[in-house]
């Protein structure tokens, strides 16, 4: 691997609620939900350098003490927010802001269009690499069209779930396979 490592920003809220209001319809069970490990393993594979894993979780009440936990078993840095309005949003608009100082890659985890300005701005720095990761479908527009940014689909191309997913996605001919729907 080499020295160049890659910061990995997780919007936990946004991968859940598109996982459960748009792919799945309902609340999604714990076998359900993304392995995060699995997107560390692919990140390293892909760009060849460590990762740094945030992963950005608003709260209100109590601390999600499994949830946090098991983050922090995979390696994950949870970073627990606060306040009003959309503070996950906040925080990782701060960060993004702060990695422009640093000479590092960027994955973002999110399908929010909220981010578009700090992914450009991170994309615009030569030799950076970065990248979006969510449900290829649900991206917004505006960060799939950054010049530069590459868009990883979390379930096909990341394999982040033990099971196929209840997803209407356009098949390349050359992928497809009858069996899948048999």
């Amino acid at each position: 691997m080499s020295e160049r490592q890659t910061y990995l920003l997780v919007d936990g809220e946004n991968i859940d609620a598109t996982l459960g209001n748009s792919v799945l319809q309902r609340r999604p069970q714990p076998e359900e939900r993304p392995r995060w490990n699995r997107l560390l393993s692919h990140i390293r594979e892909r760009w060849g350098q460590s990762v740094k894993p945030l992963f950005f979780l608003a709260v209100d009440g109590d601390i999600p003490f499994n949830f946090v936990q098991a983050l922090t078993t995979l390696g994950y840095r949870p970073i627990l927010l606060r306040g009003e309005g959309k503070v996950v949003d906040l925080g990782i608009q701060r960060t993004a802001e702060a990695l422009l100082g640093r000479d590092a890659d960027v994955v973002l985890a999110s399908h929010d269009a909220d981010f578009v300005p700090q992914m450009t701005a991170l994309t615009a720095t030569e030799g950076r690499r970065t990248a979006v990761v969510g449900f290829d479908e649900f991206v917004a527009h505006g960060l799939r069209t950054i010049p530069g940014i590459e868009v990883w689909d979390l379930e096909h191309e990341v394999a982040a779930f033990d099971s196929p997913l209840p997803r209407l996605r356009v098949i390349d001919i050359d992928e497809f396979n009858p069996l899948d729907f048999l």
